[in-house]
């Protein structure tokens, strides 16, 4: 009783604080669903949030903690069964396997890559044109929605969004992580609608033309006129991205650099784009109407400026494509005019929470991106760290010299960079394993360079351009950006500029969520409590060793970690976004090795052994990395050898490793595999620890195995097969 007594007293003092966890108990819901793996387990666990409301309920009809828990266990149940709703309203078919198909479809929206020299494409296909040689042969069915880049050469005059053609095109499932931790874009396809990716191939016939959209079409050519007037490049990618939405013509050295200092979501249209157009229009309608007195004295000048910024918050939103993280920031913006508009405080966590119950309504998905988590992090950041008490008389307004006001503010906004920098540090980790470690200092500069500079520079200069004045606004506005580059450019050339980590546990970001979470909601010195599983979180994430092995779910690409450390690549010819994405996943900002190229490993262009010692054990892996066949008993001879061998296809079953086989079959039910061995310890028994993509039971639409899939046809094996003086793994 004791204990109750304790705890109705602590809600009691936090009463005010309950309600920011409304939206934390709904993503809980949401979270359930993406870990929980098949509707059995989705029912289960909604039954036993409406359990526990009960329960609630029943037994403690006027305690505080009884309403909190029951409001808190219905808010899960809701958020668990809103977030299964969305993904069975939006379930379409998704292509069982990659196939080169020529179809008609109508496209549906066009997006020029100028730095790639790609134009995208989102198709809704007709109908498939059956070949003479595939009539005897079933073709397969296409699904609703289909993602394809073409060429820019290969773009014929007409493609616009409306336009029916016919192409031929590689099609493939939208791919899953390659690797344990990589980007997980089947995921993202499904909520979008994407059932199949792929690559078109000229001719592309334009069968009846469209009428493009008048926002899409205002948005590319307002795209296009800015990269003009700015000049091009870097700064003209970037002054269209601000405007627009469309970071297609940023080149990928700028986006690169833009990443590794910590500038980049300034290139995606955010809050930070939607406060500044909101605060502007405020102050302009506001200074406008005010030097008429009669309107100055009948109107609610604040409340007339407020539904102007709103317009402007709407159509800047539209105009920039409506993509979700623009959504959000408009619905927070809204929410913003309208606390302004009742008289109360704009910026609060009751706020945040707020716009965070609308965003996970209309997008429960939204949740599991970083963009989400980025984003709300953030702006809850800020705010709480501002309204701790002394935070506030550090930054109370007094009488001081302006010198002094100067350097007192700097530094305020220095340490609200770096708390906010450290607090988002776990999330980038995640997500991207890699981090920005001077992003706090190169904000500093760079968003209010952004915010007032260039922003305002550039509106200007669009406004003047309607009566052909601009061209002085755009030359101040590419000196801005150029030096907006600077900054990135100088920042990621920094030694050290990123931090790597590994693929994070789940269980340990959700520890650092978690307590961060306590921390900032509750203000009793209970909150506290929140350091126990954020240091937990984060010293296990830190001591997590990086894979030794890591298999891409097609078995084709594999990497293993050297002795000092490197990651060196199966394949002399690896794809550079395949190089870099198994580098991020081994934890190194390097550029990876080769396997061939190492002491410990010996390679034909058929196979590779290498070995791996960790403490007082020897590891040897054997990979096949060529599509011919090498003689069956001298490969027979070299799997006994081996602790693993790995393959892109289907192994004979007298290829007995030691210790695991990673064929073609093994990894069409894991998907990528992630190996990480252990030195012998008296307490543990595992020798390693394996990770896959795949979970056995996982029942979530996205993830699907094709039945019928056949064996990959080999080539046949040439006379000459390696150079002279190359040694075969096989026969050693």
């Amino acid at each position: 009783m004791a204990v109750a007594d304790a705890v109705e007293r602590w809600l009691e003092a936090e009463r005010d604080q309950l309600a920011l966890w409304l939206p934390v108990m709904l993503g809980l819901g949401i979270t359930l669903w993406f870990v929980l793996p098949d509707p059995g387990a989705w029912r289960a666990a909604m039954l036993v949030a409406v359990a526990i409301a009960l329960g609630s309920v029943a037994r403690g009809r006027h305690g505080r903690a009884a309403r909190a828990l029951a409001v808190g266990a219905v808010a899960v149940a809701l958020g668990l069964g809103l977030v299964w709703w969305r993904s069975e309203r939006i379930a379409h078919p998704i292509l069982a396997r990659p196939a080169i198909l020529t179809f008609t479809a109508r496209v549906e929206r066009v997006e020029p890559l100028v730095a790639r020299d790609l134009v995208r494409l989102r198709l809704a296909p007709i109908s498939v044109v059956a070949r003479p040689e595939a009539v005897s042969r079933r073709l397969p069915e296409l699904p609703p929605a289909l993602r394809l880049n073409l060429a820019k050469a290969e773009v014929p005059v007409g493609l616009v969004a409306g336009a029916t053609i016919r192409l031929a095109a590689r099609l493939m499932p939208p791919p899953e992580p390659a690797v344990p931790g990589a980007y997980d874009y089947a995921r993202t396809a499904w909520f979008d609608g994407i059932g199949a990716t792929g690559r078109g191939f000229a001719p592309v016939t334009v069968l009846a033309g469209g009428q493009p959209a008048a926002l899409p079409g205002l948005r590319e050519a307002l795209s296009a006129h800015i990269q003009e007037r700015a000049g091009g490049g870097g700064a003209g990618g970037i002054a269209a991205a601000l405007a627009t939405g469309d970071q297609g013509s940023i080149p990928l050295d700028d986006t690169e650099a833009m990443r590794r200092s910590g500038l980049a979501h300034l290139l995606s249209v955010s809050g930070l784009h939607i406060s500044a157009a909101v605060a502007a229009t405020m102050i302009l309608v506001t200074r406008l109407l005010a030097l008429s007195p009669w309107l100055a004295l009948r109107l609610r000048l604040p409340f007339v400026a407020g539904a102007a910024g709103a317009v402007v918050a709407i159509g800047y939103t539209l105009l920039t494509g409506a993509e979700v993280p623009t959504i959000r920031s408009c619905v927070a913006s809204l929410c913003v005019l309208v606390a302004l508009a009742l008289g109360r405080e704009a910026l609060t966590l009751r706020l945040v929470a707020a716009g965070a119950v609308v965003v996970l309504l209309l997008y429960p998905e939204s949740l599991s991106g970083p963009s989400f988590q980025l984003s709300f992090a953030a702006v809850a950041l800020i705010i709480a760290w501002n309204d701790h008490p002394g935070i506030r008389a550090l930054v109370a307004a007094r009488e001081e010299p302006r010198l002094k006001h100067l350097l007192r503010s700097t530094g305020s906004l220095l340490m609200t960079g770096l708390v906010v920098e450290a607090a988002l540090l776990p999330i980038s980790l995640f997500h991207f394993q890699k981090a920005g470690v001077y992003g706090a200092v190169a904000n500093i500069v760079a968003i209010p360079l952004t915010t007032f500079v260039v922003m305002p520079l550039e509106a200007a200069a669009l406004l003047l351009d309607t009566i052909g004045a601009g061209q002085p606004f755009w030359w101040a506005t590419r000196l801005a950006l150029d030096a907006l580059l600077w900054i990135a450019r100088t920042t990621a050339a920094i030694p050290g500029s990123v931090a790597p980590l590994p693929a994070m546990p789940a269980g340990a970001y959700a520890a650092m969520v978690a307590g961060g979470l306590w921390i900032a909601l509750w203000r009793t010195r209970w909150r506290r409590l929140g350091v126990v599983p954020l240091l937990t979180g984060a010293l296990w994430a830190f001591l997590t060793p990086a894979p030794d092995l890591l298999v891409t779910g097609d078995g084709r690409h594999v990497a293993i970690r050297t002795q000092a450390g490197d990651v060196a690549l199966l394949r002399d010819r690896t794809g550079d976004y395949t190089a870099d994405m198994m580098a991020q996943s081994g934890g190194t900002a390097g550029l990876p090795v080769l396997w061939s190229d190492q002491r410990d490993a010996r390679c034909s262009r058929d196979l590779c052994m290498a070995t791996r010692i960790i403490g007082a054990r020897r590891w040897t892996i054997l990979a096949t990395r060529s599509p011919y066949l090498v003689p069956i008993d001298d490969f027979i001879r070299a799997c006994a050898r081996a602790d693993i061998v790995i393959s892109d296809r289907w192994l004979s079953r007298r290829c007995r490793p030691r210790w695991l086989r990673l064929d073609r079959s093994t990894l069409t039910q894991t998907g990528g595999v992630a190996i990480t061995f252990h030195p012998a310890a008296p307490w543990s028994a595992a020798s390693a620890t394996v990770r896959t993509v795949r979970t056995p039971g996982d029942r979530h639409p996205w993830i699907t195995i094709p039945a019928d899939r056949v064996p990959i046809r080999h080539g046949r094996r040439r006379a000459i097969d390696r150079p002279a003086g190359t040694q075969d793994p096989a026969r050693d």
